[in-house]
């Protein structure tokens, strides 16, 4: 029976993690064993961040009309409150853009939002 060798596909494969490995610190870019765990690590942190990133992304939008509402006397909570008892339904991310982008639309929506809410005694 013949003898298989198998160069090709160590090489190949080999090739595949040095490519992922790309860019990386020390024998993490050059060295089979190190590049193979590095690579491994690095997709378990890609994995986990796609996650997070939404997570972030969220918590900026909502430190950004935090500090958008507060010119108005408002805080996030009772922005939201507000908004929710006006009936109005739109997502953190368009209010966002909107408090960036479009001022005066913001304004009357605060301004509803605000009247919606119960007067304190």
């Amino acid at each position: 029976m013949a003898r298989v060798k198998r160069g090709v596909t160590s090489h190949a494969k080999h090739k595949k993690v040095f490519k992922a490995a790309k860019g990386f610190y020390g024998r993490r870019k050059n060295t089979i064993r190190a590049a193979k765990a590095a690579v491994d690590k690095a997709m378990q942190y890609a994995t986990r961040d796609r996650k997070v990133k939404k997570r972030t992304i969220r918590s900026l939008w909502i430190v950004r009309l935090n500090a958008a509402v507060r010119e108005f006397g408002l805080n996030y909570s009772k922005f939201i409150n507000g908004l929710d008892l006006a009936g109005i339904t739109m997502d953190r991310k368009v209010l966002s853009d909107l408090a960036i982008s479009e001022p005066a639309t913001f304004a009357a929506i605060v301004e509803k939002a605000k009247a919606a809410l119960p007067q304190a005694a």
